[in-house]
């Protein structure tokens, strides 16, 4: 095994028992912060795949902004465990009924994992995930769709700061 394979067995490894202490956590600011270490094993494979700058903005965006709202909210609602709603049995078996499902799916994805790992991915360039080609790509070939979901960027804030002001 070379060092690239170990460092993404342990980022996966990280990524898991990470996600499974958010939904293990009984205290909520210690699920956001569980949910910025699976954020920053996540930028990690983004690395990992040479896409640096899905990386980047997987941390300042999702591990920056997000979590940083996240935990305002929970500390602004201040939420204890006597004003959690009880949750009755159907919901219980709801909730067992589509996390067997859910791992149904992920065995039947291993299944045919195990099934192609004789066959080899092969990448044409080395420099696929960079930001050079990723701009090169957004203002040659998708200019106009750029362009279109920037005016509605634009349009949303401005209609978030009417609606935001006040009479």
């Amino acid at each position: 095994m070379n060092t690239i394979q170990v460092l993404f067995f342990f980022l996966s490894v990280l990524a898991i028992f990470s996600a499974i202490m958010v939904l293990v956590s009984k205290n909520p600011v210690h699920s956001v912060l569980w949910l910025i270490t699976v954020f920053f094993a996540i930028s990690g494979h983004y690395i990992l795949l040479n896409a640096q700058f899905l990386a980047i903005v997987n941390l300042i965006v999702y591990a920056g902004a997000i979590m940083v709202l996240f935990l305002f909210v929970i500390m602004l609602m201040n939420l204890n465990a006597d004003a959690a709603p009880r949750k009755n049995l159907w919901m219980k078996l709801a909730g067992v009924i589509s996390g067997g499902c859910f791992l149904m799916v992920l065995i039947s994805l291993i299944r045919q994992t195990v099934e192609l790992t004789g066959k080899t991915v092969m990448m044409k360039e080395g420099n696929i995930g960079l930001i050079k080609n990723l701009g090169k790509a957004l203002f040659t070939d998708f200019v106009i769709p750029f362009e279109i979901s920037s005016v509605l960027f634009l349009s949303a804030m401005v209609g978030a700061v009417v609606i935001g002001k006040k009479n």
